[in-house]
């Protein structure tokens, strides 16, 4: 288990922390089914931003429209190594809603990007990267903590 600590002073960091994370991910997943990456931190705080450069960065369009699934609660996409899921879940009621999302197929198959993953609760998968995302003080700046079994 890896745990590594990064600074980001604006959203350009930010983005290319996720591109760095991203290329990592790309790496690990000739060994890897089902890999997921859940955003932690309060509103505000660049799980979106970040979950929009990963995806944009994988697909290799920097102008791709990434939309927020706030409200569909997942998009897809279809990456160069199978699907890409991006949830957010904080408008989920129930932990069981996720089944009706996709959810046993991105156990499996793919990379999934979970925003909220503690609305899970007892169903969130024991091998998910965590990334947990707080601000510094009143500033732009914000500290990510990367915790998962790949090297980040």
């Amino acid at each position: 288990m890896t745990q590594r600590t990064v600074i980001t002073r604006n959203e350009d960091e930010t983005i290319a922390l996720a591109q760095h994370v991203a290329d990592a991910v790309v790496a690990a997943r000739s060994d890897r089914a089902g890999l997921m990456i859940g955003l932690s931190g309060d509103l505000g705080m660049g799980k979106s931003v970040f979950a929009r450069a990963f995806i944009r960065h994988v697909l290799g369009d920097d102008a791709l429209n990434v939309p927020s699934p706030t409200f569909t609660l997942v998009q897809y996409y279809d990456a160069p190594f199978g699907a890409l899921y991006h949830y957010d879940l904080y408008r989920l009621e129930d932990p069981e809603e996720v089944y009706e999302l996709g959810w046993e197929e991105s156990l499996t198959e793919g990379v999934s990007l979970v925003e909220w993953p503690e609305r899970l609760m007892g169903m969130k998968p024991p091998a998910m990267v965590d990334i947990s995302i707080a601000q510094i003080h009143n500033s732009d700046e914000r500290i990510f903590t990367l915790t998962g079994d790949f090297s980040l």
